[in-house]
């Protein structure tokens, strides 16, 4: 009992005093904001036919689905070629800004709101790549991905020089952002667009009240404990995201896996040789003939592919053996990507599979550019069991 106490005590200060995993996080959400902004992209001339009104899944149809399964979706709030235009547009915007960590408490918020309104337009566009989007959208606006490689550290850093010296540093663009948004939520509720789906609508709620109560706290009491509080309960709720994608990775590697075992051909070892002559799979046709002339290629990576995703929730007991499986995850993916023609479902699963990455296999590109820089961080130094230099060591315990 006298070692428990202590040790449940170290591990509630680890959780709330530290948001772990910076730059897994950071890479998630470069992952998933690049695989989504270059979707769109690609998929610019034809948006019309995936998403818009001239989709073969028509408005009527869209209406009855979301009427039954309550989805939500901006689409369905207006019926015209422009709103679908800047919904499109929109969708893009925070993904690119996604990437480059501008004000990601606000941007992840509207990344989850285009994945959402486009992907529960159209339920049938998609191969596989779109699920995991669809749910690390949510799981990213529960984080505080924007700790390093982004916009918001330099801001961080900046305004943090700035106050040693004594300056005063102000901050309009939150604000401004928190009162249009939060109008457009008042004015879409008042409207009753928000009847429908209950989970997003309550989310998008509790953001911008959290985020009032985040300026508010630090407005009034900087340092105090208003703001240390929010700082613990905003760790612990990073922390608990973390662990549901860690989580959810895993559960889609292990589903994958011992559904393909049950499976005849993945039981004889043929299983691959057919997805590499369908027309719609086939990119490179010549590619995928060498792949199949041998039959005991094709076997070993039939049964390679079932035993690495069996066994790869297991792995993350061991590291190496965790690090070396994932880099045979990531190459796999790279090779769909290429043989197969889902470039963007292997971006999606290589973006979940970063979660598992070492912090020394991730910090060592930044370090170089650090030293190539002459020294100027690009990111905030957090390591394990060390805290950001611009706010003090905080949790429950401290």
């Amino acid at each position: 009992m006298n070692r428990l106490v202590p040790a449940l005590s170290r591990g509630i200060a680890r959780v709330t005093g530290s948001a772990l995993g910076p730059y897994q996080t950071a890479v998630v959400r470069i992952g998933f904001g690049a695989t989504w902004l270059l979707f769109l992209l690609r998929e610019f001339p034809h948006r019309h036919e995936l998403y818009g009104p001239d989709g073969p899944w028509s408005r009527d149809l869209a209406e009855q689905l979301i009427a039954d399964n309550g989805a939500f979706t901006v689409l369905m709030w207006v019926d015209g070629r422009a709103w679908f235009e800047a919904v499109y547009a929109l969708s893009a915007l925070a993904g690119a800004l996604l990437v480059l960590g501008w004000r990601t408490r606000t941007t992840s918020v509207l990344f989850m709101v285009g994945v959402l309104s486009l992907q529960n337009r159209s339920v049938l566009v998609g191969d596989g790549g779109d699920n995991v989007l669809h749910l690390m959208s949510i799981y990213l606006v529960f984080t505080r991905c924007g700790r390093v490689w982004s916009l918001d550290a330099r801001r961080a850093r900046r305004t943090a020089a700035a106050r040693a010296r004594g300056e005063r540093v102000g901050d309009r663009t939150g604000p401004a952002l928190w009162g249009v948004l939060g109008s457009v939520l008042v004015a879409a509720a008042l409207a009753g667009r928000l009847d429908g789906d209950r989970f997003v609508p309550a989310l998008l709620g509790g953001v911008w009240i959290a985020q009032a109560l985040w300026w508010l706290a630090g407005r009034r009491a900087r340092g105090g404990e208003p703001r240390i509080l929010l700082d613990a309960v905003a760790n612990t709720v990073h922390n608990g995201a973390l662990l549901v994608i860690m989580a959810e990775t895993c559960l889609v590697y292990a589903t994958a896996g011992w559904y393909k075992v049950q499976g005849s051909r993945w039981q004889d070892g043929t299983a691959v040789y057919y997805p590499l002559h369908l027309d719609h799979f086939s990119p490179w046709p010549r590619l995928a003939d060498l792949l199949s002339s041998s039959g005991t290629l094709v076997m070993l990576i039939t049964y390679g592919t079932v035993i690495a995703q069996v066994a790869f929730p297991f792995t993350l007991f061991n590291r190496r053996v965790k690090n070396v499986l994932l880099a045979v995850m990531i190459a796999e993916h790279a090779v769909i990507a290429v043989v197969l023609g889902l470039p963007f479902f292997s971006l999606a699963m290589i973006a979940a599979d970063a979660v598992f990455l070492p912090t020394s296999f991730l910090r060592r590109p930044g370090g170089r550019a650090a030293r190539a820089r002459g020294g100027d961080r690009t990111a905030l130094p957090e390591g394990r069991g060390r805290e950001d230099p611009e706010r003090p060591r905080v949790g429950f315990t401290a």
